[in-house]
């Protein structure tokens, strides 16, 4: 808890840190991650459905989205596709944009859900948020946004919150030695002395009558 506690601490005060502040951009962000969230809670629990297969349940997750876009891109992109139906759609630069696209998105997603499947929903989102403040720092080399000293604080804060949660779960995930003896070791001693004796004791010879 106090590993999520710094990182929700990090998040803070980075989105603080910005100067051009939204209240917004800010409740948009939490809602994203609220939803990352709930994702890949339940890509942990429909797992057992689809007997642990990734591959399956990938599958159904894109053939599902496929559906459900269709009457919000009809709502909210009707008027972009038209003026792109004799522009970008007949243009092989734009497919093959797209099918580089759409593969790397498939490689994320069977990426994703197999690291969700091998740890916790949580590791999953603490690493995602690791990853988020990693890209806020190219940000400044590559795109040449303006730092902030908050905002490079709550980066440095989402960075160390998760690097402890790591160690704290590499910890949990080693196996404790204890000095006594395995159970195994104790009952073959157990069985060769038992052995022994009876050994001694068809070894005696009988008395005569």
């Amino acid at each position: 808890m106090a590993c999520l506690a710094i990182v929700i601490f990090g998040f803070y005060l980075g989105s603080a840190g910005e100067l051009n502040f939204s209240l917004k951009g800010t409740i948009a962000g939490v809602c994203s991650s609220l939803f990352v969230s709930l994702n890949s809670i339940f890509t942990k629990k429909v797992l057992p459905a689809v007997d642990d297969n990734h591959w399956r349940l990938t599958f159904y997750n894109n053939v599902n989205a496929c559906i459900l876009f269709i009457p919000l891109v009809a709502i909210f992109e009707a008027e972009v596709i038209k003026a792109a139906v004799n522009v970008q759609l007949v243009s092989p630069a734009f497919w093959s944009a797209m099918t580089v696209a759409g593969f790397f998105g498939f490689s994320i997603g069977i990426v994703t859900v197999l690291q969700i499947k091998a740890t916790s929903p949580l590791s999953h989102n603490i690493s995602g948020t690791a990853k988020a403040a990693v890209q806020s720092m190219m940000a400044f080399y590559i795109w040449g946004n303006q730092a902030t000293v908050a905002g490079v604080s709550g980066i440095f804060t989402v960075l160390g919150g998760s690097l402890l949660y790591t160690f704290v779960k590499m910890n949990e995930s080693k196996p404790t030695t204890t000095s006594s003896a395995p159970p195994k070791q104790v009952e073959t001693a157990e069985a060769s002395n038992t052995d022994q004796k009876d050994t001694e004791m068809g070894s005696t010879p009988k008395p005569q009558v």
